[in-house]
């Protein structure tokens, strides 16, 4: 073995040493919390707040086990509210302290339509690094799974997933997951002994509980002792199984059955390998044929739920619940150091992937998304002419993930949307101008300028051309050309591009933009191709002053047009074409536009502007909050770090 390879597969073997025994203190503090709660039962009633019973049931076993449940805690004494989840807000529960729940499983293995939302929510919220992993740590509960194990994997598929996503957001589990089958005839029994053990619990346990968890301890212990032991030295194997994670793409190996094969197709790879598809469906993407994607965006439920769009509606009109997010290429060819994704999406310089038809990806982009808005039938605030205007998409995003303006049919895509009057918001990463300028009429067209000088831009994109700097000119010289509406958008990395002000600038006279827009870095986390923290996130105050100050350096060519606060974005529009007697004109005329684009005849951004609201403008005390929308600002539990307070996402 070569000492290159000893050295690899040594820091592998740490990393594993690392994650195991990481493991096992994080189970050691959980049982000791557990053996605390058992011997000192005022923690559980310390609180004045009523216990939850959640019943999630398809046909009524779920919730008549849990109208038992309550009627048994209240002849204990013990104080319970029965709830059914459809009409609870999932928000609402980081306040609870005690909750049980009785949850059926159904279709493949999922939640009956009652605790569709609820499950999902916390799915999400433990998949997402912003909830923060103590969203529940004041929480105790107990889960209790009804199934049917002819279903094989899936049996109380539902209950383990409550189980492990209310520990992951600092739950505490009192009681093992109780399992009912409804077909060997023990349901009750099972039952009636996972609520003797809930009752045992919440009075303070007995010795034979409180001794079962003792030995627990005791394993865990032994196993820390064991690994804390354990020689690092391993020179048997070798680093064949090991691969870099910037080469997760397609290259990522099985233990069983060697490396992955990548599809081909007429002799030609498919983009999304197992891998990649793995991994992007894990982070709630839907993969569309061999290289496309769909993904519900949060704010497109939030509207749905009355609770306000995202900056795209402040600042366009944009009807953020009719809006699909989608790109129909998963590769770039940046890994830029902000990437949402953590690169787990493939790179390339060119196409070089088999290709699905265009038709066929805008009628699966459509089938899926609609298919995730109808899940949201039922949750609080959707009304059903909401969830029936949601059901027939006016706007796509094509912007998702990737460079969709890599795709070799990209204009052709675009009429399929504009044939069903779906207006397009396309962005590109400044490393294709030829694309650029062969593209059709879109309704507006951005270019990312994630930083103004070669060597910021080469830090923070990580292009893979040699000369990305001269495509990224040409790409700003193309924008020029177009007549439609045109944008920048520039991402505020604190610490790596915001002290760019008079670079920034002269790039204004390149591509002669339409709007600027001047956003906020969102912190994605941390990830091995990354080393963004909190301190990279700017404050809105940091957005609006650099925004301001660019627009000082213009000399009254852009102007500070709207600003939305939540999302930590400003927008610069340009005076002589958006601002008119005073009053600014950012907003889109969708209908006009298409209009225009069936007319066939040439037109501009002038042609289908339409007047920006009041309460979007720039300095309103909405602070690009649409007031028919209900505000609602969720309580967040993050590690008491203040720098933490900086998230705006």
């Amino acid at each position: 073995m070569s000492a290159t390879s000893s050295l690899r597969a040594r820091l592998a073997f740490v990393a594993l040493l690392s994650a195991t025994t990481f493991y096992c203190i994080h189970k050691y503090r959980r049982l000791k919390r557990l053996k605390n709660l058992s011997l000192n039962p005022s923690s559980t009633t310390s609180k004045p707040s009523r216990g939850k019973i959640f019943f999630i049931s398809q046909t009524g076993t779920a919730k008549a086990l849990a109208q038992r449940l309550h009627e048994l805690c209240a002849s204990n004494d013990i104080a319970f509210d029965l709830i059914d989840p459809r009409s609870y807000e999932p928000e609402d529960l980081p306040k609870e302290t005690l909750v049980l729940f009785i949850a059926s499983t159904w279709d493949g293995g999922k939640p009956p339509k009652n605790g569709e939302f609820l499950v999902n929510w916390l799915g999400e919220s433990a998949e997402d690094f912003r909830v923060g992993s103590l969203l529940l740590s004041d929480c105790k509960f107990g889960v209790f799974g009804v199934g049917s194990r002819a279903y094989g994997e899936s049996y109380n598929a539902v209950a383990k997933e409550l189980s492990s996503r209310m520990t992951g957001l600092g739950g505490l589990e009192m009681i093992p997951v109780g399992e009912g089958d409804v077909d060997d005839g023990e349901l009750d029994k099972s039952f009636q002994e996972w609520c003797d053990g809930v009752i045992r619990v919440l009075k303070g346990g007995s010795a034979q509980e409180t001794n079962g968890v003792s030995q627990q301890i005791d394993a865990v212990e032994n196993d820390l002792e064991y690994y804390e032991s354990t020689d690092e030295e391993d020179d048997d194997g070798d680093d064949g199984g090991l691969v870099d994670l910037e080469d997760i793409a397609g290259k990522a190996p099985s233990k069983r059955n060697g490396l992955v094969k990548v599809a081909k197709v007429d002799g030609k790879k498919e983009m999304v390998t197992p891998v990649i598809r793995a991994s992007l469906t894990k982070q709630g993407y839907k993969i569309i044929g061999s290289h496309s994607g769909v993904k519900i965006c949060r704010w497109t439920k939030s509207q749905l739920r009355g609770r306000g769009g995202c900056y795209k509606h402040s600042f366009y009109g944009i009807e953020s619940h009719r809006c699909m997010e989608t790109t129909p290429s998963l590769a770039c060819a940046n890994k830029c150091v902000f990437c949402w994704r953590h690169h787990t999406n493939p790179v390339g310089k060119s196409w070089q992937w088999k290709m699905d038809e265009p038709s066929v990806i805008v009628k699966g982009a459509l089938d899926l998304h609609t298919k995730m808005i109808k899940q949201m039938k039922g949750v609080p605030g959707v009304t059903p002419e909401k969830l029936e205007e949601g059901l027939n998409p006016r706007h796509c995003a094509l912007s998702l993930v990737g460079e969709p303006i890599m795709y070799p049919e990209i204009n052709a895509l675009v009429d399929e949307l504009h044939g069903r009057r779906i207006s397009t918001f396309l962005v590109t990463n400044a490393q294709f101008p030829e694309k650029i300028l062969m593209m059709k009429p879109i309704t507006q067209l951005y270019v990312s300028v994630d930083a103004a000088t070669k060597e910021s831009l080469k830090a923070i994109d990580r292009p893979l051309f040699a000369d990305f700097w001269e495509r990224f000119i040409d790409s700003l010289k193309a924008l020029q050309e177009k007549q439609q509406r045109t944008v920048y958008r520039l991402t505020l990395v604190k610490g790596w591009n915001t002290e760019e002000l008079d670079a920034y600038f002269n790039l204004f006279s390149i591509g002669k933009p339409d709007f600027i827009e001047i956003k906020g870095v969102t912190y994605c986390g941390t990830s091995a191709t990354s080393k963004l923290t909190m301190e990279n996130v700017p404050w809105h105050a940091d957005v609006k002053a650099f925004s301001e100050a660019l627009s000082v350096k213009s000399k009254g060519e852009y102007e500070v047009a709207c600003e939305h606060a939540h999302s930590c974005c400003v927008l610069l529009g340009r005076t002589e074409k958006f601002k008119l007697n005073g009053k600014w004109f950012t907003w889109i005329d969708y209908e006009k536009f298409h209009d225009l684009v069936a007319s066939g005849e040439p037109f501009t951004s002038t042609d289908y502007m339409a007047e920006t609201p009041s309460w979007a403008v720039y300095g309103a005390e909405e602070g690009g909050f649409d007031p028919e929308q209900l505000r609602y600002k969720k309580e967040r539990h993050h590690h008491p770090k203040p720098q933490a307070q900086a998230v705006l996402a």
